[in-house]
């Protein structure tokens, strides 16, 4: 039974009004929603409120009027008005048991659903600059990004992961900088750290692998790196300037060995992201070099494409792009007076090239710090001719982790910061992705570290995996006692099933589908979350009141018949959110 088949019934009790012309002609959506409470009913729809107002009549007169015009149904055990003018309904047993039949037979593809046609969507998410170790915030984005892209491939779309490598700009210059300055200083040479330079220890690794490498070729003396630069902060100078000097010096007195320290750096600190995503079970398709993509000529077709429809404009020895045109608060700069691009128009010229590859809706997940940058991006597709509604943007808030009362800063710059690894090790991976997904991605996560490493009822990860090891422990317990489930007749003789948990666990199963088309519809995995702790409270408690091998075969079989069928569901909802289900804890 499905809250599609209601629906149907529902319109056509409708339709028989239109007829009879109590209605107007326009009829909004019928919603037809499971209800939270049992002695509410199984589901219930507020079709009659919607439509009172315009039909004059009272939303109760109107609602018991839907109620008599609905076609009789086997499936339907009754029917109730209910508060100012709900339609609740109770479904006949029969319907109810169905649902296990459902799952047994479907398995993995219970909940799964067509309604993404196929469409082909890029997610591309994380894309965090190559200058460091992943922090817990990035985690997030992981996390969050990979469980959208499994709930859009779950209704059906056709989906495509995506990192966007930003390895071209100002900061990977910065971070190769970084690299050769430690490995200078590790070679003897007496050489201040620029405030603005990259930091963490990771920094000193890499540039201990460049000395590895290649030796002491790559050594300038003190003298020659130093002569002619500017003050530094906190030496009375300016951080930027400065470390634009030094940068400018690197590749002076390095030459073409500067691609040398910059490719090095590059690789090393991309393999550490890949292994750490891949660890947190985050798989892209896709791993996309800005660096590559601005050597093509792709950002200059863009850009005269925007010219010849006369959005651009010359003015203080740069190209413009007429933004305001469409909707944004100022024009933007496409190429500045010494023919360098933007990196506004290398990333809009990145998302039109996605949609030249053949991708007909794209979905970005940024951090919150990106709000601003949404209504320049959408500007700049539409007047690239492509429909600013076809791309999404989901802002993912930050992450603040408690380790008592104490709470560490992030800074990839600086290098103290807790990384995804280390969060990762601590509380595992299952735990880490659960508790990111936990909250919409606009809310701050407060994670709980030892919360989230606690085997406890409180715990819900734990809580949900121990539904799973509880259920493999019962058949289990089966084989032991030389026993063996009967399917078949365990699903011949479901109407077995009557008490009151086993009624509350059903009911619960049959919500799964529709949990995760919601899910996937809003972007929120957090639904999926919040049900699979519900699912697993009904379990439990099922579970301590209930005695699944009992003697009577045709009992015990039907009983773990409802057993199956909610270990086929805890195992599905949590692959979407790239959790495991182990069978022993």
């Amino acid at each position: 039974m499905s809250k599609e088949y209601l629906g149907q019934l529902v319109h056509t009790a409708l339709s028989d009004l239109q007829t009879k012309g109590v209605l107007p002609v326009d009829l909004p959506e019928i919603l037809v929603e499971a209800t939270k409470d049992r002695q509410h009913g199984d589901f219930a729809t507020n079709i009659a409120l919607l439509l009172a107002k315009k039909a004059g009549i009272k939303p109760k007169d109107l609602a018991n009027q839907i109620v008599a015009a609905l076609p009789s149904s086997e499936q339907i055990a009754r029917v109730e008005v209910a508060g100012p003018g709900f339609i609740n309904f109770w479904l006949a047993k029969e319907a109810r048991l169905s649902v296990i039949g459902d799952i047994l037979a479907m398995g993995e593809r219970y909940g799964q659903n067509s309604t993404g046609k196929d469409i082909r969507v890029l997610v591309e998410f994380v894309s965090s600059n190559p200058t460091g170790p992943l922090h817990v915030g990035h985690g997030r984005h992981g996390a969050y990004g990979s469980a959208v892209a499994n709930l859009l491939e779950a209704t059906g779309y056709n989906v495509w992961r995506e990192y966007y490598v930003n390895d071209a700009g100002r900061q990977m210059d910065i971070l190769a900088t970084s690299v050769w300055l430690r490995y200078l200083q590790a070679a003897g040479e007496d050489i201040p750290f620029p405030a603005n330079g990259y930091r963490g220890d990771y920094v000193k690794e890499i540039a201990q692998a460049l000395q590895e490498k290649a030796g002491d070729a790559l050594k300038q003396e003190h003298s020659a790196v130093m002569q002619g630069l500017p003050a530094d902060e906190p030496e009375g100078g300016d951080r930027e300037v400065y470390i634009d000097a030094v940068i400018a010096r690197a590749k002076e007195l390095l030459g073409k060995h500067y691609e040398t320290v910059f490719d090095l750096a590059l690789s090393t600190i991309l393999a550490d992201i890949r292994e750490d995503l891949a660890a947190l079970g985050v798989i892209f398709d896709s791993w996309f070099s800005e660096r590559d993509f601005v050597r093509t000529d792709v950002v200059e077709k863009v850009i005269a494409g925007l010219a010849a429809r006369g959005l651009t404009y010359e003015k203080d020895d740069a190209l413009w792009f007429r933004a305001t045109d469409f909707g944004d608060e100022k024009d933007r700069v496409l190429r500045r007076g010494n023919g360098i691009h933007t990196y506004f128009a290398n990333d809009l010229a990145y998302h039109v090239d996605k949609y030249h590859r053949g991708f007909e809706r794209v979905i970005d997940v940024f951090g919150a710090d990106h709000h601003g940058y949404i209504p320049r991006m959408k500007a700049g597709l539409q007047a690239s001719g492509i429909s600013p509604d076809s791309m999404e943007y989901l802002l993912v808030q930050f992450v603040t982790l408690y380790r008592g009362d104490e709470q560490v800063q992030m800074s990839t710059r600086s290098g103290s910061f807790v990384t995804l690894r280390e969060l990762r090790e601590e509380v595992g991976k299952d735990a880490t992705r659960f508790f990111y997904l936990m909250r919409k991605c606009g809310q701050h996560v407060d994670f709980d570290l030892e919360l989230a490493k606690s085997h406890s009822s409180d715990n819900p990860v734990y809580y949900i995996q121990y539904a799973h090891a509880r259920i493999c422990s019962v058949f289990r317990q089966l084989a032991e006692r030389n026993l063996s489930w009967d399917r078949d007749q365990g699903q011949a003789h479901l109407d077995r099933l009557g008490e009151p948990h086993e009624e509350q666990l059903l009911s619960t199963l049959a919500n799964y589908p529709d949990v995760v088309a919601g899910a996937a519809i809003h972007r929120e995995p957090q639904i999926l979350t919040a049900w699979l702790r519900e699912l697993a409270n009904d379990f439990h408690a099922c579970y301590n009141a209930c005695i699944f091998l009992v003697e009577d075969p045709i009992l015990r079989n039907a009983r773990l018949a409802l057993l199956a069928a909610t270990r086929v569901v805890l195992v599905n909802g949590l692959n979407l959110l790239g959790i495991s289900a182990p069978e022993v804890m």
